[in-house]
């Protein structure tokens, strides 16, 4: 075999020394080559040799700086930033650059003036980076004055746009937000991070299938990705169940390091939610000033607990801002109205509950979305305006067949207007075991069953009850429905029953007058002879003198038909 060849071979005696140090440059990677790949890890280890072997300069502490940052060790790269602003000559672009390392800690007044600071130590114009900065803390500091003022010098270029799109998001305009996100993508498709960010638009309006398929673009190509596979773990969460999202979870979690301890906060905080509050106590407290949905979810673990009053204080003081504050706000204050004593705190705390709901069912962002319509039929359900409530529900009730907490109000919007039929299949609906033992639950349905021609059912519901005033209460329902609708049967056991347990003149008439109806009915043929002797038994549990007069009534018309009551 013959082999052309361009250079002559050499042997490994033949290596000469230059040649050597030739190689030896060649395999000594370069900082860009680190940059370019966005290999920040290695590029901090390269600096950090270079530091450590005395060859650091100004330009060495800068990458250390960005580096850093972009691992997310935000504290790092502050603290680079903060020893270069304490040299006697530094770039003045440092103070933008620790304004946005103090941003990313959540230190927003100590952002401003590092971002401010840059102004007054150049004369140069103000740069975009530090223009998007301020931007974002007019944002955080509500200032809507400063907020225009910075967003008129905001340029058409892909950062500022960014920047534009992030500030929509938070404000929740998310189709603003994605319509920046698309324009950007057809000339840019090379930027698939976007179609992560679109994806999250989708998810906060809801249209979780949607959020999937944008997402599969990025995860095919970064399938390791922190952000996308929790979006992803979300949107099982949304579509599926806990069990379906925390099995999304587990790759993110196999690669989760400690260079990343935002996606290790994350999981361990989603992984609260998705088993329904399971160590909430011992994960979330310390996640309230990291993750801005942490606190929600800790007032929701606390109002499933019906710890009301730990709810009320975690959420008191906090400013609401997105749709998702202004609706736990408005839930907490209804649930602390419902329980309160006063019945001035009681109104107080019901009219907060019914104007927070209001405001964000009446917004324009919300007003069509699924949760804006719930916040709308709250609303009218605390203002006890039943039909109202129905239009809305109505329109969502696909969205939550199986749904114990959705069912349990919308059977109790149709039974106060009169529905009890469709009130009754809803309320059979719920499989909660503690909605099902709720008393509002038990005495709705058992009104649902008297109006239903169903009293025996009623009358079962009371008698697995234990005894206490929640009882004692079923039974004057039952009795009093019972006697409106006619059946008098089941008015007289309850009235028996609560002649019984407190001797008022009050139950002994309404026993009296189901007696004589009873009475009636069975002459009549609409009720079974065999009752009669209940009846007398229940009569004769009185010691009231009418009593023998209406007994010796019975008794006779029993002899004369034969019928036997002893």
């Amino acid at each position: 075999m013959i082999l052309s060849r361009t250079k002559p071979a050499t042997g490994p005696g033949s290596t000469t020394a230059a040649t050597k140090e030739k190689q030896k440059k060649k395999q000594m990677p370069k900082l860009e080559d680190f940059i370019n790949g966005r290999d920040y890890s290695g590029a901090m280890t390269l600096l950090d040799f270079q530091r450590n072997s005395g060859k650091s300069t100004e330009e060495t502490d800068l990458w250390v700086a960005f580096c850093a940052f972009h691992v997310g060790d935000y504290k790092k790269a502050m603290e680079e930033y903060e020893r270069m602003t304490k040299r006697d000559t530094f770039h003045p672009e440092v103070w933008t650059y620790l304004a946005c390392c103090y941003f990313f800690l959540g230190m927003y007044q100590d952002a401003d003036e590092a971002a401010q600071k840059a102004d007054a130590s150049s004369s140069a114009p103000r740069t975009p980076l530090q223009n998007r900065v301020l931007f974002h803390l007019s944002h955080k500091f509500n200032d809507e004055k400063r907020l225009m003022n910075y967003h008129q010098n905001l340029r058409d270029v892909i950062e500022d746009q960014l920047s534009l799109a992030s500030i929509h998001y938070l404000r929740s305009h998310y189709q603003e937000a994605i319509d920046i996100y698309k324009r950007i993508l057809l000339d840019n498709r090379e930027y698939l991070a976007l179609n992560v960010y679109v994806a999250l638009c989708y998810y906060k309006l809801d249209y979780y299938d949607v959020s999937q398929e944008v997402l599969a673009v990025y995860l095919q190509q970064y399938s390791d990705s922190a952000i996308a596979i929790n979006l992803k773990a979300c949107n099982h969460f949304k579509l599926y169940n806990g069990k379906a999202a925390e099995a999304e979870l587990k790759s993110l979690q196999d690669i989760a390091s400690p260079a990343f301890t935002f996606a290790t906060d994350l999981i361990k905080h989603n992984l609260v939610v998705f088993r329904s509050g399971e160590g909430a106590l011992q994960v979330l407290p310390p996640l309230i000033d990291v993750i801005p949905e942490a606190r929600l979810n800790l007032v929701i673990y606390y109002l499933r607990q019906d710890d009301i009053g730990e709810a009320y204080n975690l959420i008191k003081d906090l400013e609401p801002t997105t749709p998702q504050e202004y609706i736990l706000k408005g839930v907490v204050n209804a649930a602390l109205g419902q329980e309160q004593g006063s019945v001035s705190k009681q109104r107080e705390h019901l009219k907060i509950a019914q104007q927070y709901f209001q405001l964000v069912g009446g917004s324009a962002s919300e007003c069509d979305t699924i949760p804006g319509r719930q916040c709308m039929a709250s609303c009218f359900f605390l203002l006890k305006q039943f039909e109202d409530v129905l239009t809305y529900l109505n329109s969502i009730k696909s969205y939550f067949y199986n749904d114990d907490t959705f069912n349990y109000n919308y059977a109790q919007a149709k039974a106060t207007v009169g529905n009890y039929k469709e009130a009754e299949e809803i309320f059979l609906l719920i499989q909660s075991e503690k909605l099902k033992s709720d008393y509002t639950c038990l005495s709705w349905l058992a009104r649902c069953y008297i109006m239903n021609r169903k009293p025996r059912l009623a009358w079962e519901l009371y008698l697995k009850m234990e005894t206490s005033g929640e009882s004692f209460s079923l039974l004057q329902l039952i009795a009093n429905d019972c006697y409106k609708m006619g059946q008098f049967y089941y008015a007289a056991k309850a009235f028996d029953v609560l002649e019984r347990l407190d001797p008022n003149p009050e139950y002994w008439e309404g026993k009296r007058g189901a007696c004589v109806g009873v009475f009636q009915m069975i002459i009549a043929g609409h009720e079974p002879r065999e009752t009669l002797r209940d009846v007398v038994q229940m009569l004769r549990n009185t010691g009231n003198p009418q009593v023998e007069y209406i007994v010796r009534t019975m008794k006779k018309w029993a002899k004369e038909n034969r019928v036997p009551i002893t």
